[in-house]
């Protein structure tokens, strides 16, 4: 936080965006996706359904043109990468592998937004993409791998119709 803002009370770009990504941690935490969507109940399952929210947050506010929304694009996958840090070092991740972890875990993000900004356009290949980027740890029944790939492209519609302002003050569509 810059010393002016401090000083009149205002808040940091990262504290801006904060309700947000914590809509997008409540999101991913939902008991729905690990009951009917069968996400396993792993450190590994809980990351990859929040990689795939956040994904999708991200690629709606990437349709924005303005700065102030690229700006704050930025500081919500700040925020996510201390989370995930501060996450590992609570596994007992020490500081001389963290590093490789963190490269991991970003370029798992950076893979669900690839695979997601195609993938969105067709249930069909979305259901690859849920395969694949969600359920890599075990292969999903039919009915939970469909859960998880009509829920979120339910969330991505729903993200579609949201004006970015409401998105910027952590106004989540619900699921």
């Amino acid at each position: 936080m810059s010393f002016l803002a401090r000083i009149l009370g205002g808040k940091s770009g990262r504290e801006r965006m904060l309700p947000l990504y914590q809509r997008v941690v409540a999101t991913g935490r939902d008991p729905a996706w690990y009951r009917g969507g069968e996400v396993p109940d792993t450190v590994d399952g809980r990351f990859d359904i929040l990689a795939a929210v956040m994904a999708l947050v991200l690629l709606r506010l990437e349709r924005e043109e303005d700065r102030r929304t690229q700006v704050s694009s930025t500081l919500l996958t700040e925020l996510f990468i201390d989370d995930m840090d501060g996450s590992l070092r609570q596994l007992g991740i020490g500081d001389l592998v963290v590093g490789k972890h963190m490269g991991k875990l970003m370029g798992a993000l950076g893979g669900r937004l690839g695979a997601f900004r195609e993938a969105v356009n067709s249930e069909g290949a979305m259901t690859a993409s849920v395969k694949r980027n969600v359920f890599h740890e075990a292969p999903p029944s039919d009915a939970a791998l469909r859960f998880v790939t009509e829920r979120l492209l339910r969330f991505h519609a729903a993200l579609a119709a949201a004006p970015a302002p409401a998105l910027l003050q952590g106004e989540l569509p619900a699921l």
